[in-house]
Order: C-alpha cells, then sequence, then structure tokens
C-alpha cells in the first residue's frame, strides 16, 4: 500500500433535475470513500440508495454537481475526452447483465479485441494472444474467441465480461451488481474468481452490491448507503459482525440464512418498513428505524469508530452484539 489511495472520493454530490415545477432529485449528497491498490471496498445499499451512481459518477457517466474525485493523485471530477479516454485503460466495469452486456452479433474475440484496437498499437497476432490470455485467465478456452455469446451461459458471459474488463490491464474494476443476476452457485465461482485474480493482477475492486452476504465473502471495506448519504463505513468484519447503524442490521437481517428457524427469529426482530420516502433534514433512514428519537432530526452526526465511521446519533444506546 502507498501513503495515497488509488481512488479518492471528497464529499460527492450529484444531482438529477426534475423540470421546473419540481426540485433537483439529490442523488449522493456529501460522499468521502477511499479505495487502495489491491483492495475491495463494497459500496451497499438498497435499490434507489446511490450505489450505481456512485460508480457511474466515477467512471465519468454522470456529472457530478459537487465535490471531488481523484485516481492515483490526479484529479478527474470533470475529465475531458481524452483524459477519460486515457482512464479507461486503468478503470474498468463489470454490469450487472451478462445477456445484455454483449454484442450478440460479434464474437467474443471481436468484443474482447475492441479495448485494444482503441488504446495500443499491437499486431494481429499480438491481440489475439492478449484475448486468448484474457479467456483462459477466466477459466475459459483461447478458442471460445470465435464463438459468440448465445453460445455460453449465463456465468461463462459474466466471465466473459470479466475478461473484456482485464484485457486493457487496469488497476481498478468497478463491479456494478457483478454477481446478482447469477445462480447461488455460480455466483460463488465468480467472486472466488474475483478474489482471485485480484490477489494475482493487484487489483482494486469497487464492488456495488445490495446483498450483504457477498459483502461479507469478498470485502476488506463496506460503505452503507442509504437516500444518497453514509450510514456506516468500516472494515469488512465490522461491518457485517458488528454492524453499527440500524440501516446496516436491516440490510444483513434481510439477507437470507439456511436455518429457518433462525431466519424466523431475525424477520421477527427487524425494525418495522415504514415508509421508504426519505424526510427532508436529520437521518434518512428515520422514518424505517426502530430507535428514531426527536435527536435523529438533527443533521446526521459523523462518529469515528473502530475502523471507520457512523452516521446515527444513537449507535452508541442501541444493543450491541453481531446480527445473526
Amino acid at each position: 500500500m502507498t501513503g495515497q489511495p488509488l481512488l479518492s472520493v471528497r464529499d460527492l454530490e450529484v444531482t438529477y433535475p426534475r423540470g421546473r415545477r419540481y426540485a433537483p432529485l439529490t442523488a449522493l449528497s456529501h460522499i468521502d470513500l477511499d479505495v487502495d491498490e489491491g483492495q475491495t471496498v463494497s459500496v451497499v445499499g438498497e435499490s434507489g440508495s446511490g450505489k450505481s451512481t456512485l460508480g457511474n459518477a466515477i467512471l465519468g457517466m454522470v456529472a457530478p454537481t459537487g465535490g471531488t474525485i481523484s485516481f492515483a493523485g490526479e484529479p478527474i471530477t470533470h475529465a475531458g475526452r481524452a483524459q477519460r479516454r486515457a482512464l479507461t485503460r486503468q478503470i474498468q466495469v463489470v454490469f450487472q447483465d451478462p445477456f445484455g452486456s454483449l454484442n450478440p452479433a460479434r464474437t467474443i474475440g471481436q468484443t474482447l479485441e475492441e479495448p485494444l484496437l482503441a488504446h495500443q498499437s499491437l499486431t494481429r497476432r499480438q491481440r489475439a494472444g492478449r484475448v486468448a490470455a484474457a479467456l483462459e485467465r477466466v477459466g475459459l478456452s483461447g478458442a471460445d474467441a470465435a464463438r459468440h455469446p448465445a453460445s455460453f451461459s449465463g456465468g461463462q458471459r459474466q466471465r466473459i465480461a470479466i475478461a473484456r474488463a482485464l484485457v486493457p490491464e487496469p488497476r481498478l474494476l468497478v463491479c456494478d451488481e457483478a454477481v446478482s443476476a447469477l445462480d447461488l452457485s455460480i455466483q460463488a465461482q465468480v467472486l472466488n474468481l474475483l478474489r482471485s485474480l485480484q490477489r494475482e493482477l493487484r487489483l482494486a475492486l469497487l464492488f456495488i452490491t445490495h446483498d450483504m452476504a457477498v459483502v461479507k465473502h469478498i470485502s476488506d471495506r463496506v460503505a452503507v448507503l442509504c437516500h444518497g448519504q453514509l450510514m456506516e463505513t468500516g472494515s469488512g468484519p465490522d461491518v457485517t459482525e458488528r454492524p453499527r447503524h440500524p440501516c446496516t442490521r436491516l440490510l444483513i437481517a434481510a439477507a437470507p440464512v439456511p436455518d429457518p428457524a433462525a431466519q424466523r427469529l431475525r424477520q421477527v426482530a427487524a425494525p418495522p418498513l415504514g415508509t421508504d420516502t426519505a424526510p427532508r433534514t436529520g437521518c434518512p433512514f428515520r422514518p424505517r428505524c426502530a430507535y428514531a428519537a426527536s435527536v435523529c432530526e438533527q443533521p446526521l452526526p459523523r462518529h469515528t469508530v473502530s475502523s471507520g465511521v457512523v452516521a446515527c446519533h444513537r449507535y452508541a444506546e442501541l444493543p450491541g452484539g453481531t446480527v445473526r
């Protein structure tokens, strides 16, 4: 690890206009996040929490309205076309849908070769060698380059999407719900593949997901979002085994466990869902929180804890221990 993070996000804000009659929608507010080289940072939250917006802002697909994003010490918040083109060699993405992310009319080889044509002056033989090596690295055969996406299963297509992301030899891989469309057994295989590639290539992973079971398996650090605000950050074990924020506890309780009796107990103990509309001030999780009090109407605090921060007025009063 070096002194500065590979990716640094500071005070990031993203808003979307909603026409003249409505105020802009704040998708992200005051987000701070670091990703070190070779580290996996998971961003977790429910649908609409701002996870994908954060990934899109880092990738340059959404323009921030405030704050800064830096990569390898260089500001990229408002990167121009030339800088963003150069960044695609160092920051790649794996999307959720393995069926929609590959062009059905092109062979796998043509798809994987495209970033090499865009960025590097290589001969046809050299490009073919890089494509074959990328496919073999994800557990497929170099001969698969001649086949079309329709001849592969969903798990194999996601491996191909990972291979495509690896071809430019990036330093950071953004995985946006990269395993949520796969069967559980295939999920485990793809997660193990990502961990193996990370160790081999010293990749940094920004893993965007709603699944706390996946977070527990893969994360070095975790950031929990609710309605575009950070609720809790910390090491993987701290957040998944000793959650401090009620929002994190609810996410963990929503993840199924193999013991039916334990699952029923967790559902009974979970706070009521209430409304999913975030209040304009105070904690955005307040309407759904079993521990909400009048103090929760105040601006969110940032309490420093053992391995991160927690944005909860009452976290020290809540029952401790592991959520099982």
